[in-house]
């Protein structure tokens, strides 16, 4: 996916996206740092696609069972889905992801980030869950925390809108927590 035309890149991450499997991840993260915007935005689009696919039909319909609830707010079925989903399936990291998601609608942060730890044991360079901790952390009024996940998620997707801004206002939290405190 090194080719000069950003035509063949823009087709190449297209192709990866449709075809691809988890091991072609590198692939797209390498991608977003390309220097065309529509290659950077179809990059980050097709890890998200990449990640969804489980490779079983049942697994990928329960997904999309545990997306509607979710959307819904009817967070205790989804999140039954999904831990049905980890049941079934505990190596696939987005199981876990939107399960964490929902633990943190829930306020659940504690489950939220044990369910984070289980996303980067399976896909370290997972840069939703990354930015999650952040949100979750700064939940927690944990604001070092927050700026360092905020931080590893930028090094992975260096394009991700709004978390540059977000460190901005933790840091900004977190020197107001040290005057409090002196």
């Amino acid at each position: 996916m090194k080719h000069s035309d950003p035509v063949a890149r823009v087709e190449a991450v297209a192709w990866v996206a449709a075809h691809g499997r988890m091991a072609d991840q590198t692939l797209l993260i390498e991608r977003l740092r390309d220097e065309v915007d529509l290659v950077r935005t179809l990059a980050e689009q097709a890890l998200w696609l990449l990640w969804s696919r489980s490779g079983d039909a049942g697994i990928d319909r329960l997904m999309a069972a545990g997306i509607e609830q979710m959307q819904s707010a009817r967070l205790d079925e989804a999140i039954a889905t999904f831990g049905e989903i980890i049941r079934r399936k505990p190596g696939f990291a987005e199981g876990w992801n939107k399960r964490a998601t929902v633990y943190y609608l829930a306020g659940d942060y504690r489950r939220s980030l044990a369910d984070c730890d289980e996303v980067m044991k399976r896909n370290p360079n997972h840069f939703g869950a990354l930015s999650g901790y952040g949100q979750i952390y700064t939940r927690l009024e944990q604001y070092e925390k927050a700026i360092l996940y905020w931080r590893r998620a930028l090094a992975v997707n260096p394009n991700m809108e709004g978390v540059e801004e977000n460190i901005e206002s933790a840091e900004e939290l977190l020197k107001e927590k040290k005057g409090r405190s002196i």
